[in-house]
């Protein structure tokens, strides 16, 4: 059963946002999408600095399974990079709400947030009642 937390925004493409103040936001990938990724082996992040377009790839997470691109939910500048999971990509399995979490991006404007989706539409999504 996949966990989706009331205080984040989502992305169709399975990438959850916590807003943390009017320009900044923390980016991770959701405990559905891990899930369906298996034992993630790697997680290639932005660089800071990094001018992103919402939509674009950010990096990637390669799991024994597959190699999947994460998105940008938001247009931005990346502000920083959870370096941990370089040495522990697992984080992403065990913590994807938590430790798991990959950047944290100053945000172009308001309206970055406005195309994603509210807790109950990815539940919604992803075939939660």
């Amino acid at each position: 059963m996949s966990q989706v937390p009331t205080n984040l925004l989502y992305t169709k493409e399975h990438e959850w946002v916590e807003v943390l103040s009017d320009t900044k936001v923390r980016i991770g990938i959701t405990h559905f999408a891990q899930e369906q990724l298996g034992d993630i082996v790697f997680v290639e992040l932005p660089k800071v600095g990094a001018a992103l377009q919402a939509d674009d790839s950010m990096g990637s997470v390669e799991s024994v399974k597959t190699v999947s691109d994460i998105f940008s939910p938001v247009s931005g500048v990346v502000a920083a990079v959870n370096e941990r999971l370089e040495t522990a990509p697992e984080n992403v399995n065990t913590s994807p709400y938590g430790d798991g979490w990959m950047a944290e991006v100053d945000i172009s404007g308001p309206d970055a947030l406005n195309a994603l989706l509210k807790p109950a539409e990815y539940e919604a999504l992803v075939g939660i009642d």
